[in-house]
């Protein structure tokens, strides 16, 4: 058996979660700054994002490996690339939880350090940064792409999602 591919087995899956838990952890702290909210309000709704939303793709995770896994039984066939489904559910919850607190980190220093609390976005909008570009140069590698353009790629569609939230955000401040 190749123990590099044994290792590598369940990196698509982290990919695929730390990527989503940074989008949307970091599209709610967007909106809720867009919206000129406290950071009280980006803990509790990018806390609740991690856990739900995580939790939410860990157990279609597990539920999309193990259908894969019986319409391979229920016809007979070689699933060549069988993955345990328990494991793929916890590869992306962990991802998710893990690389999506990313975005918190300065509003959680914040509590700690209160004279970061003046620059804590910008703090959140470098370390997401940060965080989308190894996730692109991981991906990149997962899937045979060179790393810069593949972290370039994952920026980008970080930075829409995140500008997207903040319109949205800054849009609908007049009902908070």
């Amino acid at each position: 058996m190749n123990t590099k591919r044994v290792e590598r087995k369940y990196l698509p899956e982290f990919v695929y979660g730390a990527t989503d838990g940074t989008v949307t952890t970091f599209a709610i702290v967007a909106g809720v700054m867009g919206a000129s909210l406290s950071s009280a309000v980006v803990l509790i709704l990018g806390f609740a994002n991690l856990i739900a939303d995580g939790f939410s793709m860990a157990v279609s995770n597990y539920l999309s490996s193990k259908s894969h896994i019986e319409l391979h039984k229920k016809r007979n066939t070689k699933c060549e690339d069988r993955k345990n489904p328990k494991k793929t559910a916890l590869a992306t919850f962990a991802a998710f939880v893990l690389i999506g607190l990313i975005p918190l980190l300065s509003f959680v220093l914040g509590i700690f350090f209160p004279k970061i609390q003046n620059i804590q976005f910008q703090l959140s909008i470098a370390l997401t940064a940060l965080a989308f570009i190894i996730i692109g140069a991981i991906k990149g590698q997962v899937i045979g792409k060179k790393p810069i353009r593949s972290s370039i790629e994952t920026l980008a569609v970080g930075s829409v999602a995140a500008a997207l939230a903040y319109l949205v955000g800054y849009l609908l401040s007049s009902f908070a």
